[in-house]
């Protein structure tokens, strides 16, 4: 109930620093809240079939990236001969603006969901890939001294030990994604689609319609709290430890 409370209290903040600025700039671009919220209550079923659009695209993305880049993570992080060839190519790749590509992915995959969420992927795998790998590092080594010298094999080492002492890193690892998933799937929904909020706000901003157009940059960021708070429940169920104080 506490934390319901502070949810509240922020958004109940961030709507009168809203309405603030909107009494002051005094303009149709910055619509007061009341004015979005019933654009937000007009529009509702076609809010939530774009919201809905954008956050398959965001599940799949980050779910196709945690599956290809958390197993490769813990072994390169503990296998150092790994790490010492790989690492390079890790700082070579990261650094470069993986969304320059879209047209080439586009010509590849289409211009449909798998183009978006290909891009996501490429995006987030290094992101997902550098926590996992660092958390794996720092993992004492006495406690892989003492989980050898009881016999455990090599598989049972990093089932039991090494990917639950990561999985913490992990879950910052996926916040960090959700954030910049949100700001590449806009970008690709700028264009060549007809469905998802970037579509819809950049429709709605075309339209020199600003009330839709923040009711659905509050979408966008209403998606973006949902996924925060289902990763916290998810981290909470087998991170349990860590909450103990």
């Amino acid at each position: 109930m506490n934390k319901v409370f502070k949810y509240l209290l922020s958004i109940s903040i961030v709507v009168f620093l809203w309405w603030l600025a909107a009494l002051i700039i005094s303009s149709k671009i910055l619509p007061f809240p009341i004015e979005v919220f019933k654009a937000a209550l007009k529009l509702k079923s076609e809010l939530l079939f774009h919201m809905f659009a954008s956050l398959k695209r965001i599940i799949f993305g980050i779910g196709s990236a945690l599956i290809i880049a958390v197993p490769f993570g813990l072994i390169i992080g503990r296998f150092k001969f790994l790490d010492k060839y790989l690492s390079p190519f890790i700082y070579l790749a990261y650094p470069v603006p993986k969304i320059a590509f879209l047209p080439i992915i586009l010509l590849f995959f289409g211009l449909g969901d798998l183009s978006k969420i290909f891009l996501i992927v490429i995006i987030v795998f290094f992101q997902i890939l550098v926590h996992t790998r660092d958390a794996a590092k720092s993992i004492d080594p006495e406690l892989i001294l003492s989980a050898k010298s009881l016999g455990v094999s090599k598989i049972q080492l990093f089932r039991y030990i090494i990917f639950p002492a990561s999985l913490p890193e992990i879950f910052t690892a996926i916040r960090v994604s959700i954030g910049t998933s949100v700001a590449v799937l806009f970008f690709t929904e700028t264009f060549a689609t007809f469905k998802g909020l970037g579509f819809f706000i950049m429709d709605a901003w075309t339209r020199v319609n600003y009330s839709e157009m923040f009711a659905g940059i509050g979408a966008l960021s209403f998606l973006g709290l949902i996924l925060f708070l289902l990763v916290d429940f998810i981290e909470r169920i087998f991170c349990f430890w860590i909450f103990f104080e």
